[in-house]
Order: structure tokens, then sequence, then C-alpha cells
């Protein structure tokens, strides 16, 4: 069965002759010998036509375009926005306005030009990513804590941007389910070595998330740790351990766009992400240390347990990063920007007055952003030089790169 995309042709008012001129007939034509039959375009007049997981290019065909796609388009389809053009009659340069247009309203969009094999190859990416996306369902267990202010997340963009459906999750089904399980001791198959009833304690709270996960059906989460503190005098930081070295994220403080960043990682690379805070910043030899009190157990290749740095209590991790290359990546709360940037991890440390894990990384460019233009206080950290594929897929969903 071939695929089916559905083209949505415009031109300028001033533009005289067939709803497709001889440009883009030869255009379609080309695309459709060099996609081997495999994918069958389908001129439609109707935007009513096209059903949110169809796949839809805007074919501009002419200067003065610009108009029409906001008048009859931008209002009546929500996106994401394929632009297809070949350049006669200024067709280019209206599909850049529109581009620039797009964007400047956090919209998903690209334009599809150049010769027909890079086209090609779009279109099939495009495609197979548009079509066979699952939703990916992330709670939000209790909300952002307090002193995130900047964190609070639109959830329909989410699902816009991201595909990601945000469940809100009342932590006291959490405390309810801690309670249940019983007091006796549970078994240390993980052969942690700690004072047994803090590991216990631990443990249990590790049980009572995953039975919160599977309840869900959870592909992470994220989570206001600190009442968990609070009412069961232990700390989520080694249960968000394990299920990050499980695949599923697991992000601190209800932090949204800290966990949404992390499945960015998981999705594009593959790869597991620490999240952290700035500890301290020196903007003339461009070195920020980070810490926090849980990473990934697996990103860890020594682990300790101490107690919970701010608290005191429960268990928190010292973790031992490897050193070498990584990368650093956040996306702000509003789903529109995000900053990317490489660097060498070069040292562990251990200080009683920080977070358990703490790191110093050497970017390799300018770390006054972090003093002049930072998206929040969490930030992630990624083993390995990431930068183009992670601005790339952010850039075709529409967010802007802060410097």
């Amino acid at each position: 069965m071939k695929k089916n995309i559905w083209v949505y042709p415009i031109k300028s008012m001033m533009s005289y002759g067939d709803l497709i001129n001889k440009d883009s007939a030869k255009l379609l034509e080309s695309l459709t010998n060099k996609l081997n039959n495999e994918y069958e375009f389908n001129i439609i007049e109707d935007l009513s036509k096209v059903k949110k997981d169809d796949f839809l290019l805007i074919l501009v065909q002419s200067g003065g375009s610009e108009a029409i796609f906001k008048n009859e388009i931008y209002n009546t389809y929500p996106g994401p926005y394929y632009l297809l053009t070949y350049g006669a009659s200024n067709s280019l340069a209206a599909s850049l306005e529109i581009l620039t247009f797009l964007k400047d309203n956090s919209k998903k969009c690209e334009v599809l030009h150049g010769n027909d094999d890079y086209i090609v190859d779009r279109i099939k990416a495009l495609y197979e990513n548009r079509i066979n996306s699952k939703v990916v369902r992330l709670g939000v267990i209790g909300k952002p804590s307090d002193w995130l202010i900047s964190s609070e997340v639109n959830y329909n963009r989410a699902l816009d941007v991201f595909n990601i459906e945000l469940i809100d999750i009342d932590d006291k089904e959490v405390i309810e389910e801690i309670n249940k399980i019983n007091e006796k001791g549970l078994s240390n198959s993980y052969d942690f070595k700690y004072d047994n009833k803090e590991l216990d304690k631990a443990l249990r709270i590790h049980e009572a998330l995953k039975v919160i996960v599977k309840k869900y059906d959870l592909d992470g989460f994220t989570i206001r740790c600190f009442d968990i503190i609070k009412a069961v005098k232990s700390s989520t930081c080694l249960s968000l351990a394990l299920f990050n070295k499980e695949g599923i994220i697991a992000s601190c403080e209800g932090d949204i766009p800290a966990m949404i960043s992390a499945y960015v990682a998981l999705k594009v690379l593959n790869a597991k992400a620490f999240q952290a805070n700035p500890q301290w910043i020196d903007p003339v030899n461009n070195i920020v240390e980070f810490a926090h009190c849980t990473l990934p157990l697996d990103m860890s290749i020594n682990t300790t347990l101490d107690t919970h740095f701010e608290s005191g209590i429960g268990i928190g991790l010292h973790g031992e990063l490897k050193t070498g290359d990584i990368t650093i990546l956040k996306i702000n709360s509003r789903l529109d920007e995000f900053y990317v940037e490489e660097g060498n991890l070069f040292t562990n440390e251990y200080r009683k007055d920080r977070c358990r894990t703490q790191v110093k990384i050497k970017l390799n460019l300018d770390a006054s952003y972090f003093l002049r233009s930072s998206l929040g206080n969490h930030h992630q950290i990624i083993y390995g030089h990431h930068k183009k594929e992670l601005k790339e897929f952010l850039e075709s969903n529409g967010l802007r790169e802060v410097i």
C-alpha cells in the first residue's frame, strides 16, 4: 500500500493558470519517481480533509503567497508546517518569509528545497517521524517545587511540539502507596552498602513509585520530591537513579522542562542525562561546577551512598562520572528556546556544602550564558559531543537556540 502525502498548493492571487502550475507538476513527478512510487501525492483544496496524523506538504508556488498562508492555513491547520518549493516565481522567497513567521510563533516548520535527492530524503525522514511517532506519557507527580518559579509548562504545547502527554498525579498517591508496603525490610537485591533502616525506606519509595508508573502507564516522570521527604523522612534520590538506569526518565523537584530535556536526550541520542545545578561559574575560563544528589546509576563509574544534602536525611548519591567529552542541554519552560553546548568534564569533586554528585566542566564556548541568559536552574549533562544532533532536532521542532 502506498503512503499517502497530502499536498495543499498556494500561490499569489496575481498568479494565473491551473491549480498546479507546470513547475510544480514537474517537481511532483520527479519526486514521485525518486520515491519509487512508494509514496503517493494527493492534491487537496480543502484543509478540513486533513486529519491529525496525516502528512501534509504546503506547496508554495509563487511570491505573494505569504498572506494566503497566514489567512487560509495558519488559522486552520495546527502544523507541523512543511513548505515544499522549487525557487521559480519567487516561491523560495515567499517560503522563507513564511518560515520566519512560523519560527517567530514557535511553530514546528521546515522548508523543503534543493535538489530532488535532498527533498526525497527529508520527506522520508519527516513522514516516518510523524506517522510513527508514539505519544509519550510523562507524569507530573505533585507540581514544580516552590523555588522553581520558571518551570511551569503549557501542556498543550508539550503535546504539539514533542508529542508528550503530561499526566498530573497527586503526590499523596505516592505517600499512600509507600504506607501500604509492609514495614518489614525489603530485599536489598541491589547490594547497596548503607544503613539498613535508611535503605529500607528508600526502597519502599522505589516500590511505591513502580506502582504509580505501572498504574498510569508512564514513560517517565518528575516528582515534587521534597514533599516526600517531609512525609516519610526519606528521599527519592536512590529511586530516581534506579529508574533512569532502566530507561524510565525520573526527574527531581517536579521540574517539567528538565524532564522534557532528558526525554529529548533519550529520544535523539538514546543517552541518559544527569540533571544538575550550576554551583560555581568561572566566566573568564569558561568553567562551570555542577552538583545534584542523584544521577542515572549507570552513568556513574563509582557510587557511594550518603545523606540527601538539603535535608541531611534519607539517601543521596555521590557518583563519580567519567571524564571526557560532554554536552549540556536545557529547554525552557515555554518550550520555544534551548541551550546546548559541548565541553570537557575534567574532574569530580566532593564538598560537604553541596549536593553529593559534583563535577567540573570546561565549556568549549562562553560560559556567561549562565549569568546572562540562563533558561533555568537545572541543566542536563550528557556523555559525548552531540550539539549538532540536538540542535537540528530542536530547531526542526520550532525552538530557537539561546547563546
